[in-house]
């Protein structure tokens, strides 16, 4: 029997914060921002005090100058971006880790962080079916995890020719070609630029209609490159959810002794789901992966991962050593070999709480009841005349765009008319993306509590305000 400790009665700034905190989760907070920039900055600013303030005031004062500046990302009716909604058992764990205040960057700092974060991490393997010899960095998002992971790709491919970059920098090392993606994530490009790879290098690769990387035309193209290379891949495309074709990017990558990423900051979580399994074939053959945990793993901001398959180029690219930073004994781990971070938060105990508050079949049944809640919506949509469902609903992604008949101009500007109409009255939080030159209405479905029911009346919503826009 679980021995039950005894806890003191809260009071000042934490009862303030706990008691907020429960309400803010428990209640209808608004969806939609209400102020504005000059009202928040007016609530935030004024002079540095002279005096130090009560800490229950402090708190309660940062409470009304954010509340109208919140964002209702937990709330089901979120779909604007793939961000998840903070598992209630992970925040309390979050709650934890800043009252515990651990540094998680070596062992000896705090034995449990760096045991309970290295559990989550083997967890994390276990979950995704990958390569259990892999090692995994927990950082701030799939991307810093992008940029940990093609840090070791980097090193790795210039090794095998001689050029230890550590050594040397990349003045004096071998050209590397990078191929992407027309449509790779913006993130991908940002922590090619942070590594010096420069757009130079950058080879694009066209896309097809749902997103996915043209096997073929890379085949041409690779071949015609010498020297290291890279293969960036998508596992989860940002506006149709689609997949690359991972057996054969893998072939390629070997046949021409390439490292292969994969950007799976939301996609990779398909594996859990026998559902959707089967768009991630292959996937396991790939060099390195990134991951977000605040997606679907619902862990509050941030976490996400970098899984490298060789432990070794891994920790190359990231070491941080000193006489000072101890070894961690033979069982520990010192997360300084797998981010590039010395001073980090413990995200691990978040991490571990999410992963025993879902377990492996609750992890399934979200990502699976999520892909169903983005299906039931693209079916009911297209039963409906001039509402195009540009992708195929393969995840939790659906782009619409919204026709009557008048050119390209009008669908771009209704598409957003329509979605204005939806957060006209906040019971919606919806934002439009421009996708191969044309805008769409993009609902992205990771809430945790968004279930079908969500779908029937966002699905209702949409055709009654197309009704009254498409006759105007």
């Amino acid at each position: 029997m679980k021995q039950i400790h005894a806890f003191p009665v809260l009071d000042g700034p934490m009862a303030t914060a706990s008691a907020y905190a429960m309400a803010f989760r428990d209640g209808d907070t608004p969806l939609h921002p209400k102020a504005s920039p000059q009202s928040l900055r007016a609530a935030f600013g004024g002079p540095l005090p002279e005096q130090g303030v009560p800490g229950e005031d402090v708190i309660s004062d940062l409470i009304a100058a954010a509340a109208p500046g919140l964002v209702g990302t937990p709330r089901s009716g979120f779909f604007a971006w793939v961000m998840g909604g903070s598992n209630k058992t992970a925040v309390a764990a979050d709650w934890l880790t800043s009252v515990w205040g651990q540094n998680a960057g070596i062992y000896e700092c705090s034995p449990a962080a760096a045991t309970a974060e290295d559990v989550a991490c083997g967890w994390l393997l276990d979950a995704l079916d990958l390569p259990r010899e892999a090692s995994v960095g927990l950082t701030t998002g799939a991307t810093m995890g992008g940029f940990i992971a093609l840090a070791a790709a980097r090193d790795a491919v210039l090794r095998r020719l001689g050029c230890d970059v550590a050594k040397t920098g990349l003045q004096s090392a071998p050209r590397i070609t990078v191929f992407v993606c027309d449509d790779t994530h913006t993130s991908n490009r940002a922590a090619l630029r942070y590594l010096g790879l420069g757009t130079d290098n950058v080879v694009e690769i066209p896309s097809d209609d749902q997103g996915r990387m043209c096997v073929e035309t890379l085949r041409r193209k690779i071949a015609r490159r010498p020297g290291p290379k890279v293969v960036v891949a998508t596992a989860g495309n940002i506006h149709s959810g689609a997949f690359d074709d991972f057996e054969a990017l893998a072939d390629l990558a070997a046949a021409h002794g390439a490292w292969l990423h994969v950007d799976g900051a939301f996609g990779l979580w398909a594996r859990c789901c026998a559902k959707t399994r089967a768009l991630t074939n292959g996937i396991d053959r790939a060099d390195s992966w990134s991951v977000d945990g605040h997606k679907w793993l619902q862990v509050p901001f941030d976490a996400g991962f970098a899984i490298v398959r060789n432990r070794d180029a891994h920790r190359r690219a990231m070491d941080i050593s000193a006489s000072y930073l101890p070894e961690g004994p033979e069982t520990g781990r010192n997360a300084t070999h797998y981010v590039p971070e010395l001073s980090r938060r413990a995200r691990g105990f978040p991490v571990w709480a999410a992963f025993r508050a879902f377990g492996r079949e609750g992890i399934a049944d979200m990502v699976c009841n999520h892909c169903d809640c983005a299906a039931l919506l693209g079916y009911k949509l297209r039963q409906r005349d001039g509402i195009e469902i540009v992708n195929d609903v393969v995840l939790n992604q659906v782009a619409i765009r919204f026709d009557r008949g008048r050119g390209a101009w009008d669908t771009d500007r209704v598409t957003q008319s329509v979605a204005d109409a939806l957060n006209s009255d906040g019971a919606q939080f919806v934002r439009t993306s421009v996708w191969k030159g044309r805008r769409v209405l993009r609902i992205s479905v990771t809430g945790e509590q968004t279930g079908p029911v969500d779908m029937q009346r966002l699905a209702a919503k949409i055709a009654v305000i197309w009704d009254q826009l498409k006759s105007e």
